[in-house]
């Protein structure tokens, strides 16, 4: 399994005031998988996401990465979770540098010289539709092109494992239609395991190979529903009946899971 998480439990604050927020969640993944979280608001999609990225400890459980802990006695594992990106709902942009220094920043932190870096970050930059807009800055950009540029931040570094937290939920629904079949045309491209948190049960449905159904808080795992339909996929599926089947589906494993 490129990604393994068995017991997982959250726990935060202490005594009568202690909030669970994940509950014994177990997950696993195959290198190259796209899978959703769909769940309620609340129901600890993001947290699940931040234990897995190594930016939030669990209170119980293990998070493996290539058979290696995130997390161990001694706190994070920088060595297991190297291969991760993440992608936030914010773009979360430098104002004060271009499209493609900001693009370069995790290869500049990595070490990489200016040269090989901006090579590869103008490559990844074209690869989302950035070309002509290198050497913007983020105040010029509308909010779709500052969320490519977020998209190509988190893949200039070659991840193993993406992980999205709702990264178009604040777009308009032409644009983020737009940006997920690019998301998974370059998923696909690079063979990247992809985790993504959502609240659009179309597209968890459109973009998954399977989505994994969770409950309210505390965030139980109550079904993992497989996604049937072949790739390449275009816009023209999700108006299909089978399409609409499926989203029906997912509705009412959704709604039984409350």
């Amino acid at each position: 399994m490129e990604i393994r998480v068995s017991g997982l439990t959250k726990i935060f604050g202490d005594g009568p005031s202690a909030v669970t927020a994940i509950q014994d969640a177990d997950l696993a993944l195959e290198r190259g998988a796209f899978v959703s979280l769909l769940g309620p608001s609340g129901c600890g999609k993001t947290t699940l996401l931040r234990i897995v990225a190594g930016l939030e400890p669990p209170t119980r459980g293990t998070v493996e990465i290539r058979g290696a802990p995130v997390w161990t006695a001694a706190g994070r594992s920088t060595s297991a979770t190297r291969p991760v990106s993440m992608m936030f709902q914010e773009a979360r942009l430098f104002p004060w540098f271009s499209v493609v220094e900001n693009v370069a920043l995790p290869l500049r932190i990595a070490g990489l010289g200016r040269t090989e870096r901006t090579e590869r970050a103008r490559d990844i930059c074209e690869t989302v539709g950035l070309g002509e807009f290198l050497h913007h800055r983020p105040g010029a950009l509308s909010g779709g092109m500052k969320q490519r540029a977020s998209l190509a931040r988190a893949l200039v570094t070659d991840p193993q494992l993406l992980l999205l937290d709702e990264p178009f939920g604040a777009l308009d629904a032409m644009t983020r239609d737009t940006l997920n079949l690019e998301l998974m045309e370059v998923c696909a491209g690079a063979n990247v395991t992809t985790i993504l948190v959502t609240h659009s049960i179309s597209e968890a449905a459109f973009l998954s190979d399977r989505v994994v159904v969770l409950a309210p808080r505390p965030a139980r795992i109550t079904a993992t529903v497989e996604i049937p339909f072949m790739r390449p996929r275009n816009l023209d599926l999700q108006q299909s009946m089978d399409f609409q089947s499926m989203v029906g589906q997912l509705r009412r494993t959704l709604s039984e899971g409350e």
